[in-house]
């Protein structure tokens, strides 16, 4: 054993670790080292006579379990940390229950349902009571079961509590809680649980066999939480009971980085720890070991903005370090090639490697642009806890659509959307096709052109006619359109982007997004000209071959390789990187847009933007772009409300664009145009012959940058005017592009999008008037 341990610790993690009996809040902030307090505490323990078996750690990753496990026995020596129940709260559970299932009426070699075998069981559920799929679908039915579990309530609560009947009646599905019924029901009969099982069956055995009870309260004399704000009302109420005799729990976490609500989550757990036992002790690691004092500087001064956290406040011993860079871009696909050349021009100058660089956004469809930018300049990269844009379900859903629209004779794209969305062509119907096509020696496509000459069913027979139609529609169009309104036209037609905007669970959501940011990226191809002025060829064929040669790139899969991590700042919880570039620092982008509404819901994404400054070790960026393409149109962007909330003597604006202040009435020009710097990565590839690159810490100085070109200022109160009463012929005034005149108006009531001409603004634009804030001149 390791004799030094606790000389290896500040005063605040010492206090920590000696503190034995009774309930102890660790209010570990980020960088403080609150891994170290774990394992060594529990080391302590073992130190002081505790016997392995008494301990219980729960933790939320097996990886952050494993690393506890193997630290403790490196500082004890010896096998002993082996016997310790160190594990997340699901396996944790299912061990336990492999013990007592039969006490309420599971086998104990129950089966354990993964999230796609629970939906299948919901799905099947649906179609046994003749329910509309498209008010009953299964994911989203799954999401409403798995939240009342989460919440220690069974199908009898559900079905009786009025305030959730009555949100299912609203939603146009009342018999949600009928088949969370039939479904627990269904998985008791099968002896099988859900992932939500293992929570809650624990809790229903705790509270319903009091020799279970007992046996685990004495058995665990002491409980120690990791991530104490992530637990949700199942975990919270099982930590009461098994602690409810000893009383020794731990709780480890941080407040300001609670960010994960949406998965039911509530930070009221770590807030209220304090009045659930009134005579716990407190402390607060507040040393910072991982971040430059101006980070750090950053993160305190904007999460002080809560009103509901635990008062502390970081610091560190750490360099003062460089400020944080504050980059404006005119649009996203620029934002991406300045976060892509910033990244090679730090390697060249400092000598970093790619794994020393973390791009975080708030959603997933960012990462196209960016990903897109990364290979041009070849730098290896990986989308960390997800997949690559291009082979998203949803993405690769829809391309396959265009691809058998340029080829026919794709089997395989035509397989994956013959029947998505759902068009009566089942299973027996697909294999009777591809038995044909292959006796035949002819293409599946052939088949379903032919499809009365081999024996399909009348209805299915009127399904592949009419699939084969709308295929042949759109390739009418391949000649007199572009890239885009093809694909418009295959998103209407097929009601892909439909189905996906009504499915409002968070998956239903992203997936939305991601397709909407795919239309995004063809809208880019076929506006876009090279950088000389010249449009190329704009035919989806010309796209298609674009994508392909972008994904057609191998892409790393180690998690340790190196390679510049892609990730959503959720996924970067809990990491740490040297550099980091935080991007779409934009209002209804971050904070989203949907999560506004109250201030809980703003402190949440406060928090978030907390936990993205902390992952930074030594340099930060924090971007944003003045557009970005939303739903097919380019949106103008505010900057978001946090960089409102980052003291100036934290920030450098040297870096392209000058950061806020040109949105906030300052000067300076976007990166690549007229009036910014361009890329650094650009200005080191211009440097003048036999010159050599920096080698000198901290910023180089920019160039000073031309006058900003003139900008329209909007007329004194300018205010804009209801979107309904606006027709063609009318004046108006754009905040940005001046005054102008609507010459055409198209789309529904609620979606409407005007063709403007701005004589001295740019021309002529379409606008969808529910986001442009458009003035009605009357003279």
């Amino acid at each position: 054993m390791n004799p030094n341990y606790l000389n290896e610790l500040n005063e605040r993690q010492r206090e920590a670790v000696t503190h034995i009996k009774g309930p102890l809040m660790i209010v570990a902030g980020a960088g403080s080292g609150k891994t170290k307090v774990l394992t060594t505490r529990i080391a302590h323990l073992m130190k002081n006579g505790v016997d392995a078996f008494n301990i219980l750690s729960l933790t939320f990753t097996n990886k952050a379990a494993k690393e506890m496990k193997e630290r403790v026995e490196k500082i004890l020596g010896g096998n002993e940390a082996r016997n310790l129940y160190i594990g997340t709260f699901h396996s944790v559970f299912a061990r336990l229950l492999r013990s007592d299932a039969d006490k309420i009426g599971y086998p104990r070699d129950f089966t354990i349902y993964d999230a796609d075998d629970a939906k299948s069981v919901v799905k099947t559920i649906i179609n046994e009571l003749n329910l509309d799929d498209k008010h009953y679908k299964p994911n989203l039915v799954y999401n409403r079961i798995s939240a009342a579990k989460n919440s220690l309530m069974s199908p009898e609560q559900y079905q009786h509590d009025y305030y959730i009947t009555q949100e299912d009646m609203r939603a146009n599905r009342p018999l949600t809680g009928k088949i969370y019924d039939m479904y627990a029901k269904r998985c008791f009969k099968n002896g099988a649980m859900d992932f939500d099982d293992l929570l809650y069956k624990f809790y229903v055995l705790l509270k319903t066999v009091p020799d279970a009870l007992a046996k685990y309260q004495h058995k665990f004399k002491y409980i120690m939480i990791d991530e104490y704000q992530d637990t949700n009302p199942a975990q919270y109420e099982i930590i009461k009971l098994l602690g409810a005799v000893h009383e020794n729990i731990c709780v480890v976490g941080d407040d300001a980085q609670s960010i994960y609500s949406f998965r039911g989550a509530t930070i009221q757990n770590i807030l209220q720890f304090e009045k659930d036992y009134t005579d716990a002790h407190v402390v607060k690691l507040e040393q910072n070991y991982r971040c430059t004092k101006s980070i750090l500087g950053v993160a305190n001064e904007v999460i002080a903005k809560n009103k509901g956290q635990i008062e502390k406040k970081l610091w560190t011993d750490n360099t003062e370090g460089e400020k944080i860079r504050l980059v404006r871009t005119m649009t996203d696909n620029e934002e991406g090639k300045y976060v892509a050349d910033t990244i090679a021009e730090q390697k060249l100058r400092y000598h970093f490697g790619n794994r020393d660089f973390a791009i975080l956004y708030r959603t997933n469809a960012q990462s196209r642009a960016l990903e897109e930018s990364l290979r041009r300049l070849a730098i290896p990269y990986r989308i960390f806890g997800g997949i690559s844009f291009y082979q998203r379900k949803e993405v690769k859903d829809f391309l396959a659509y265009l691809r058998i629209i340029i080829n026919a004779r794709d089997e395989e794209s035509l397989k994956r959307i013959i029947n998505y969305p759902v068009r009566g062509i089942g299973k027996t119907s697909i294999d009777r096709a591809v038995l044909a096509s292959n006796e035949n020696n002819i293409t599946m496509w052939e088949v379903l052109e032919r499809a009365r000459e081999f024996g399909f069913k009348a209805g299915t027979l009127e399904a592949i006619d009419n699939f084969v139609l709308m295929i042949r529609s759109f390739r009418s169009m391949l000649e007199k359109s572009n890239a885009y309104d093809v694909a418009v036209q295959v998103g209407k037609s097929t009601n892909i982007v439909k189905e996906l905007f009504n499915d409002k669970t968070t998956e239903g959501l992203a997936r939305y997004e991601n397709v909407q940011e795919l239309l995004n990226s063809i809208k880019e191809f076929t506006e876009t000209p090279t950088e000389d002025g010249e449009l190329l060829e704009k035919s989806l064929g010309a796209y298609l071959q674009q994508i392909t040669l972008l994904t057609d790139a191998d892409q790393g899969n180690d998690e340790d390789s190196d390679v510049v991590k892609l990730m959503t700042i959720h996924a970067a919880k809990g990491l740490e990187f040297p550099v980091v570039f935080t991007v779409g620092m934009e209002e209804t982008l971050f904070p989203s847009g949907m999560s506004i509404n109250t201030r809980e819901e703003l402190e949440e994404e406060r928090r978030l933007f907390y936990v993205a400054v902390t992952r930074a070790k030594s340099r930060l960026w924090l971007t944003y772009a003045n557009s970005r393409y939303r739903f097919g149109q380019l949106q103008q962007n505010e900057p978001s409300r946090f960089l409102e909330e980052v003291p100036e003597k934290f920030l450098d604006r040297s870096y392209a664009g000058g950061g806020i202040r040109n949105s906030f009435g300052g000067g300076g020009g976007a990166a690549g145009r007229p009036g910014g710097g361009g890329s650094p990565f650009d200005r080191m590839q211009k440097k003048a012959p036999g010159q050599q690159t920096a080698t000198t810490s901290g910023p180089r100085p920019m160039p000073k940058p031309a006058a900003a070109t003139s900008t329209h200022v909007p007329t004194p109160g300018f205010a804009p005017d209801d979107p309904a009463t606006m027709e063609p012929g009318m004046k108006i005034e754009h905040q940005k592009f001046g005054f102008g005149v609507i010459t055409a108006m198209e789309g529904a009531a609620n979606n409407r999008i005007a063709t403007v001409n701005f004589p001295t603004g740019g021309g002529e634009k379409k606008i969808m008037l529910n986001y442009a804030k458009l003035r009605i001149v009357r003279e």
